[in-house]
């Protein structure tokens, strides 16, 4: 038996409105980040011993910008596709506390390893941010599936993140 969803045709959102609750908690956490590393990556980040698989410095923001920009998109998809009415909706409510929840994890990270200079509770953190972004995925899935599939490189790279800050640790 199969368990039809009823997603509404338009959402349940005013346009401006969702468009600010997608994208807002999306530039804050990547200022966050932008604001954590500048002054850390020519000195304490430079030093630090890193694993051959280390990529050169400007790919992390070329990358972060491209799956900031997903996030969001997948964060707007995600709001749009909430249930009016009905059991889903508390579902609804659950990936999207999910959504919440994997963006503080990912604003963490940054201030914990590169401010605080805590590489193993950041190690701890982005463990967590990657167990966070699958759940999310899996949550989304059933409500918007393209919101859930712009996830899906997020997940890829946080999950290369967790065995970069492992690899770190394991050296310094």
């Amino acid at each position: 038996m199969s368990t039809a969803l009823h997603v509404p045709e338009e959402p349940a959102l005013r346009p401006g409105l969702r468009l600010a609750v997608a994208v807002l908690p999306v530039v804050v956490t990547a200022a966050l980040g932008s604001a954590s590393t500048q002054a850390e990556i020519p000195g304490w980040y430079a030093g630090l011993n890193k694993p051959g698989f280390n990529p050169p410095n400007w790919v992390f923001p070329v990358a972060w910008t491209i799956l900031y920009t997903m996030i969001a998109v997948s964060a707007w998809r995600l709001l749009g596709a909430m249930p009016r009415t009905g059991p889903a909706r508390q579902g609804w409510w659950l990936a999207v506390a999910a959504f919440a929840v994997q963006l503080v994890l990912n604003a963490a990270w940054t201030p914990v390893f590169f401010t605080a200079h805590a590489i193993g509770a950041a190690l701890v953190v982005v463990v967590a941010l990657l167990v966070m972004v699958l759940w999310t995925i899996r949550l989304s899935w059933r409500f918007d599936r393209i919101a859930a599939w712009l996830l899906v490189p997020y997940a890829g790279w946080v999950a290369f993140a967790s065995l970069l800050n492992a690899a770190i640790l394991r050296l310094n």
